[in-house]
């Protein structure tokens, strides 16, 4: 199926026409919601002015209620937002797109996606085995087949994710049909991967599920995504809210408890307004492969990295180029049956986060993309602002330091110059600035307290979450908890922002999943400055007691970040909290069968011992893994001079100065070990080093099935 690249200057005809599964009044409720949100914004800004009264009001005053006016804003639409879903939450549960139905109604092929980069093979493809089983078992799997796409550039996990598949495939139990390839070449990231298989295989299904490398769904789930499609045949995407289960440490119990209770009310509160005009955050969601393959080929942006190059925050442009192309985007926050798996620490929630930030920002270039939706334009705004109002809150912290110590240090001007009848008297309104601050804390506090209340409302979910007191308590812990680690992502994420403004690129690094603990050393060598920059605003009391109270919460918070990043990235006191029944989500006392049969999957696959090992003694040691990783290698073409394999030459060389493999993987580096592996004629080599035999200095390249025969073994 062809793919091309979509233009950015040039939209397509016709532009974002009302689709048919457009909820009605759609209008009416976008007037709604950012209508009360725009008056909340206005009416806070005018209160804070009202605070900063009288001569105070200077440059400083007015630069630092401009940041109030943007931050507010950012809040009141949050706020408005969460009141919304809780109301729709208690009257209806939001729910109408879906359709339901058995596997025997499905009239359309799926592909389950499944891009991978160095991963933990056992992980991935316990997943992979509980997913094939659960379809088999629901009597769909004609209707869906799996592929595992890697860009994987480690040479043992490569090798490791190989003997992982054959394992699978060894078990004979059935199910969608399973597909494993690598690709050499890691153009375009995951979008490249995701394009190259739209282009080779894309023609022989409907429908693609995009899944992350944690993401788990139930049979259930998947169906009732594909009949959906079937029956709604202008819908391009459908996004799932995905639940995050499988935490150990405090953080991942934290996000998997706060998303479990107060995810489904942000999310229904958005789909209520957006409607067809939703987002898509990169996986576990449904998209209609023609609509995919039409619509959104993304180009490379011009200029250097960061803000060039691919596109890293794929996901967002994807949707708004499919709305773009007459195609609806849907959320469907009341599936269940979706889950995924979140960073185990503070310091691995900070790598990912560097990467979403650099892509968050690269939209700055794409607003002004033609045909774009209002409501896309608005979720790239959205999604800059995530991370840009770190700093800004970082700036409005600071001016208002600045402007007490002005304040404190500086000599009024009562009778300035002119006539005046009465002195002009520099206050600021401490009644209107506690009432202030209260109202911003209600606005932030109040929707987690309502998505508590709907959360206890279900009875199921109330019971094997440890009763009513329990969630409650839980609640407040995580308040409690967020709270005193705001500052400390606030001050990391101003950080990753200086960073990329300054041109950093963020690289492709694999993401952490399964720490237990993080050492004081680390911690300290990462978050000293944090403790320092909160010393230094604790030392605000000797200036101005009052503000310094005020910020009792940001101070408190970077002066104990340290042992804030040890506690939350600790296991053990993971399981303390379990223990005390607290933060427990239903998944976790009641989970349902995908996520036992992935656990039992990735204990018998860690009992095997498939790796990654060292790749090279694992092809010798394995005849039928050998075989198959010899057949999976790409045919060797004719190359020209300007694509020479440098590793591979460089690999070559060192293979043939030595004859023991020891000393040739003391010499080789990653990506020259790579390279000998995608090579058929250097796996030989490699092969008959391993069992002993000296490296011939030529093999004839007879084809890889003769190159399969000549691998005996020693």
């Amino acid at each position: 199926m062809p793919m091309p690249i979509q233009l950015l200057d040039a939209a397509p005809e016709p532009l974002c026409r009302k689709p048919d599964s457009a909820p009605p009044g759609l209008m009416l409720r976008r007037v709604l919601v950012l209508g009360t949100a725009a008056c909340l914004a206005l009416f806070g800004t005018h209160e804070m002015a009202e605070v900063l009264d009288g001569p105070l009001l200077n440059v400083p005053a007015i630069a630092l209620l401009v940041l109030f006016a943007l931050l507010f804003a950012w809040i009141a639409l949050a706020f408005v937002s969460g009141v919304v879903g809780f109301i729709v939450l208690v009257r209806s549960g939001g729910e109408r797109l879906l359709a339901r139905g058995s596997a025997e109604d499905l009239k359309s092929r799926t592909a389950l996606l499944m891009p991978i980069h160095n991963e933990q093979p056992a992980a991935v493809f316990g997943a992979i085995s509980a997913m094939r089983e659960s379809l088999r078992k629901a009597g769909a799997a004609a209707s869906f087949d799996i592929f595992v796409l890697s860009d994987t550039t480690d040479p043992d996990a490569w090798v490791a994710e190989e003997a992982h598949y054959l394992a699978i495939s060894r078990t004979g139990q059935g199910g969608p049909d399973l597909f494993y390839r690598r690709r050499r070449d890691n153009a375009g990231r995951k979008v490249g991967n995701i394009a190259e298989w739209v282009t080779r295989h894309g023609g022989a299904y409907e429908n693609f599920v995009v899944l992350d490398a944690d993401s788990i769904m139930t049979a259930e789930a998947l169906i009732t995504l594909a009949a959906t499609m079937d029956r709604q045949p202008g819908v391009g995407l459908i996004q799932t809210l995905p639940v995050s289960v499988g935490g150990r440490t405090v953080l991942a119990r934290l996000q998997q408890f706060a998303g479990r209770v107060h995810g489904a009310l942000v999310a229904t509160g958005a789909d209520w307004w957006q409607g067809s005009e939703g987002n898509y955050y990169g996986h576990n969601a449904i998209i209609r492969t023609r609509a995919f393959a039409e619509a959104a080929g993304l180009p490379r942006l011009p200029g250097r990295k960061p803000f060039g190059g691919d596109i890293l925050s794929h996901d967002f442009i994807e949707a708004a180029m499919l709305r773009r192309a007459d195609w609806a985007v849907h959320m469907v926050p009341g599936l269940a049956g979706s889950y995924e798996e979140g960073p185990p620490t503070l310091i691995d929630s900070a790598i990912r986060d560097r990467r979403w930030c650099q892509g968050n920002i690269q939209h700055t270039a794409l607003l002004t993309t033609a045909g774009f939706h209002p409501i896309s334009r608005l979720h790239l705004l959205t999604g800059i602002g995530a991370y840009l109002t770190a700093p800004l809150w970082l700036a409005f912290l600071v001016g208002g330091i600045i402007l007490a110590v002005q304040a404190h240090l500086s000599t009024p001007s009562y009778f300035p110059s002119g006539h005046v009848l009465f002195p002009e008297w520099p206050v600021v309104d401490p009644v209107r600035a506690k009432w202030m601050f209260l109202g911003t804390m209600l606005m932030l506090i109040v929707p987690k307290l309502l998505a508590a209340i709907a959360f206890l409302v279900n009875a199921h979910d109330r019971q094997r979450s440890g009763g009513g007191a329990r969630v409650l308590l839980g609640v407040m812990l995580e308040i409690v908890i967020t709270g005193l680690l705001a500052p400390v992502t606030m001050l990391t994420q101003a950080r990753q922002v200086v960073s990329i403004l300054l041109g950093r690129d963020a690289g492709w690094s694999a993401q952490s999943r399964s720490s237990d603990r993080v050492s004081w050393r680390e911690a300290a060598s990462r978050y000293w400055g944090h403790t320092v920059i909160g010393v230094v605003l604790a030392s605000g009391f000797l200036v101005a007691p009052a503000l310094a109270l005020w910020m009792s919460p940001v101070i408190l918070g970077l002066v104990l970040a340290i042992p804030l990043v040890v506690l939350t990235g600790s296991a053990a006191a993971g399981y303390a909290l379990r223990n005390a029944r607290l933060m427990l989500i239903p998944e976790e006392t009641a989970p349902p069968h995908e996520l036992s049969l992935t656990d039992a999957a990735r204990a018998r696959l860690a009992a095997e011992q498939l790796g990654p090992g060292e790749a090279i003694a694992q092809l010798a040691a394995d005849e039928v893994l050998l075989e198959l990783h010899c057949h999976m290698l790409p045919k060797r073409r004719a190359r020209g001079i300007q694509a020479i394999d440098l590793p591979l030459a460089t690999g070559l060389a060192k293979l043939d100065a030595v004859d023991e493999l020891p000393t040739l993987l003391a010499l080789l580096d990653r990506r020259e070990k790579a390279a000998l592996l995608a090579d058929g004629r250097s796996v030989l080599r490699l092969v008959r080093l391993a069992r002993g035999r000296r490296p011939e200095a030529a093999d004839a390249d007879a084809g890889l099935a003769c190159l399969v025969k000549e691998l005996q073994p020693a």
